[in-house]
């Protein structure tokens, strides 16, 4: 298959958005060569292959790079058709996954999560109440099925998703707060998906995440951890 052994991914191992593309590359059995960024002192080819917002994830496929999660996504996708398709033969089904792994980042899950995880007083409260009222749309969108992408497979959604549950355990911890109490349905789905190997493999454990953000607590100078 075109480019199989000649696709490069920067990534850092504690990216949300780049362990979609692990998911992703690992559900359609893609091999590649993973090269860790160091985020604080960023590469010469990260820089060359991202030169607009010089951030990762990157995927490199026969020397082109392609840059932002959610297009790589895509772009995996397309290119690996035959294996494991994550959005639907559907052009309705394809719009409201896209619209939906949207939603995700347009209401920045990652960056509420950081001030859940950083924040303290008001601020911390006003994240952490975003923070649910995000999640519990998204657990109305998913409803009863057992997937996003339905009850067979993961779908794009569920790759977009997944890959923030990791961070559950800290934004709980740091902020003194049960996701699980406030939204069983999604808690549930995640670990679903963390039965299956191929998104079990590819994210890191969320004990390796709470040191993470101890390290980052301490090396910006933010309250103690609760």
């Amino acid at each position: 298959m075109e480019g199989t052994n000649n696709v490069v991914l920067l990534d850092f191992w504690a990216s949300s958005f780049g362990m979609r593309l692990r998911i992703a590359l690992s559900l359609k059995e893609i091999q590649y060569e993973e090269r860790e960024e160091n985020l604080f002192d960023k590469s010469p080819l990260l820089l060359e292959m991202n030169f607009v917002h010089k951030k990762i994830p990157v995927l490199i496929h026969n020397g082109k790079p392609i840059c932002e999660s959610l297009i790589i996504l895509e772009y995996i996708d397309q290119v690996w058709h035959d294996k494991y398709p994550l959005l639907s033969s559907d052009p309705y089904d394809r719009f409201q996954a896209r619209f939906w792994a949207d939603y995700i980042d347009r209401r920045s899950i990652y960056s509420i999560g950081r001030r859940v995880w950083s924040g303290k007083g008001e601020d911390q409260e006003e994240a952490k109440k975003e923070f649910i009222e995000i999640l519990k749309t998204l657990e109305g969108e998913l409803g009863d099925k057992t997937y996003f992408g339905g009850d067979d497979n993961l779908g794009f959604v569920d790759v977009a998703l997944v890959p923030f549950t990791s961070w559950f355990y800290s934004y709980e911890t740091c902020a003194n707060f049960s996701i699980e109490a406030e939204c069983p349905k999604l808690v549930a789905w995640a670990k679903r998906c963390m039965q299956i190997e191929n998104v079990s493999n590819s994210l890191p454990h969320h004990h390796k995440i709470y040191a993470y953000v101890f390290e980052l607590k301490h090396k910006f100078g933010l309250a103690s951890l609760a």
